[in-house]
């Protein structure tokens, strides 16, 4: 908490005062940052980003995919906590032969196997 009041401070924001404000703060630094990755990557590739997908821990906080959508200007797709556990499955059973080995059906795989289902959070 102090750390983010002294960037605060230091940045002309105001200062969280409670737990509930520093949490926010930190969120909504997330989110920006995530926005300023995605214009990176865009330039980077030079193509247009249309949606992002988040997986793992991160895909839990409905805030931060919320405040995402909203900094970045694209749906996020959400889900599942366990995606890396998910891809590997995924891209073994791929290997193996007993999945197709293309990206549509691994995907629609992925996205029909996930409990909760894949949530959408829009601009």
């Amino acid at each position: 908490p102090a750390r983010v009041a002294d960037l605060a401070r230091a940045s002309g924001q105001p200062v969280p005062r409670d737990p509930g404000e520093v949490t926010r703060a930190i969120l909504d630094s997330l989110a920006e940052a995530y926005r300023r990755a995605v214009l990176g990557l865009a330039e980077a590739a030079g193509r247009e980003v249309e949606v992002i997908h988040v997986v793992g821990g991160g895909s839990r906080n409905t805030l931060l995919c919320r405040l995402t959508a909203e900094a970045t200007a694209l749906p996020v797709v959400v889900g599942p906590a366990e995606g890396a556990a998910l891809g590997n499955l995924l891209l073994q059973a791929a290997t193996l032969g007993d999945l197709p080995a293309n990206l549509p059906t691994l995907r629609q795989v992925a996205a029909t196997s996930t409990h909760p289902p894949l949530t959408t959070h829009h601009p």
